[in-house]
């Protein structure tokens, strides 16, 4: 069985050398990968003589690199880190037990159920961890503890069958909704969570980033959880039209006449509209039902042929 320590890096010179010798001391048989992505100091340089096994990814952006270590590198574990040095090497082998064992198709490294919000002092990030984890954990009915960590674990599966479409940081959460939407098998490990040493910068904008973490679940749910989607947006449609309409209907009951015809168009439209927008997510509902049914046909059949 193998497994392969995956390291995204991107102007990590001060910590990446020691990210990859905890992993090599705690996991001594695994390969450890660095892919480089455009650095400008010496991350590069460090990671290659320290003896990973180090590589390019030109296009910049974690979503990037992601997708390239999961198309390059095959093996039966994968245990992805962050190469700032915030996370501890040391549950790497129970990472490894989970996914080995079958119990796991991806474990999640549960920062914010320890040490995270004592240790990162940046402002909104606490709260936008709380925020993307209790909608995330309302849409699909689950209780993941930290949606956003950076050390996670895979199974072979889930790598392989995973479609990246996230170019940046919201990686992390596209994972996480991939495997709920899928059904894979998630187990969280509590980790202790450190700040980055002095000196080394994060490379997350808290709004930019935010913004696009926010747009990349809203467009999930819509595409994940269609006919909930647009039955909500039905619903406020039918609401407001309802606001227009009682008034030019009492104004009827009252004085026998309709007196505000361009109203009652309009709201007429609206409930048309909402109509059609209700059977889209009817629609849409049947037809994400039927690419799950061939999803799972295709994970039975990565499976046999990895045998």
């Amino acid at each position: 069985m193998k497994t392969a320590i995956l390291i995204p890096c991107y102007n990590e010179e001060m910590t990446i050398e020691k990210v990859i010798l905890d992993f090599k001391e705690h996991m001594p048989e695994a390969d450890i990968y660095v892919y480089d992505n455009n650095s400008t100091d010496n991350s590069y340089e460090i990671a290659k003589n320290t003896g990973a096994i180090v590589k390019r990814e030109f296009k910049q952006g974690k979503g990037n690199v992601v997708r390239s270590m999961f198309r390059d590198i095959d093996a039966d574990c994968y245990i992805m880190v962050d190469a700032d040095d915030t996370y501890p090497a040391d549950v790497g082998p129970q990472i490894e037990e989970l996914i080995f064992s079958g119990k796991a198709d991806m474990v999640i490294g549960d920062r914010l159920s320890s040490t995270y919000f004592e240790e990162n002092k940046r402002r909104f990030h606490g709260s936008g961890n709380k925020f993307v984890r209790k909608f995330i954990n309302t849409v699909y009915g689950s209780d993941i503890s930290d949606i956003m960590t950076g050390l996670r674990g895979f199974s072979w599966e889930f790598v392989k069958s995973f479609p990246v479409s996230s170019k940046e940081f919201e990686i992390e959460t596209e994972m996480t909704i991939f495997a709920l939407n899928h059904n894979f098998s998630i187990e969280e490990i509590q980790v202790e969570y450190k700040d980055r040493i002095e000196g080394s910068e994060s490379k997350l904008n808290t709004y930019s980033d935010g913004l696009k973490v926010v747009r990349l679940m809203f467009s999930f749910f819509r595409d994940t959880r269609p006919f909930v989607f647009f039955s909500i947006v039905t619903l406020i449609l039918l609401f407001i039209a309802l606001i227009y309409f009682i008034p030019v209907l009492l104004s009827f009951l009252q004085t026998g006449y309709v007196e505000k015809i361009p109203t009652l168009i309009i709201v007429s439209i609206v409930v048309v509209v909402a109509t059609i927008i209700f059977f889209t997510g009817v629609i849409l509902h049947v037809i994400k039902k039927q690419h799950d049914e061939s999803f799972e046909q295709f994970l039975t059949g990565l499976k046999v042929n990895k045998k």
